[in-house]
């Protein structure tokens, strides 16, 4: 069933299964991908041996290992959606995480407004005192309008 289910998802890109079949099959379909990367004619072997199918093999070797050449690993995304009808099975989608371009594109605008944020401490103590000297203009202010009247 993995064997059939890894070939299916290196051919479409994207399965839809419940989460127990698709964190089984991330196990043993994430090392065949880190093996693609590694082009010889011992890794289509030994590929092959757990794929069984020549399409799928072909189809690893040709375009999705360009694709994941530079990532370290992390190959597949697991996004839940929902429960089956039938048996109330909690249901997901797996992919290939370099195959989805409306995520792809969506990061790398998130990506550009993401900013850094210091500690907590260092930031008030720097209000803190930025704050006093305004208190005592003010305080300063205030008293001087008592006066004139």
């Amino acid at each position: 069933m993995l064997s059939n289910m890894a070939a299916s998802l290196i051919l479409h890109k994207r399965l839809s299964t419940t989460v127990a079949k698709a964190k089984a099959l991330r196990k043993y379909v994430e090392p065949l991908l880190t093996k693609s990367k590694n082009d010889t004619t011992h890794s289509r072997r030994t590929v092959f041996a757990y794929l069984q199918e020549k399409e799928a093999v072909k189809e690893l070797f040709d375009e999705v290992s360009a694709k994941i050449a530079n990532r370290p690993g992390g190959y597949t995304r697991i996004l839940k959606t929902g429960l089956r009808l039938g048996d109330n099975a909690e249901m997901c989608v797996i992919e290939l995480v370099d195959y989805n371009e409306d995520m792809l594109a969506s990061t790398g605008a998130a990506g550009a407004k993401k900013t850094r944020r210091r500690a907590g401490g260092a930031k008030k103590k720097a209000d803190g005192a930025a704050e006093a000297p305004k208190a005592a203009e003010t305080d300063a202010t205030a008293e001087e309008s008592k006066d004139a009247e």
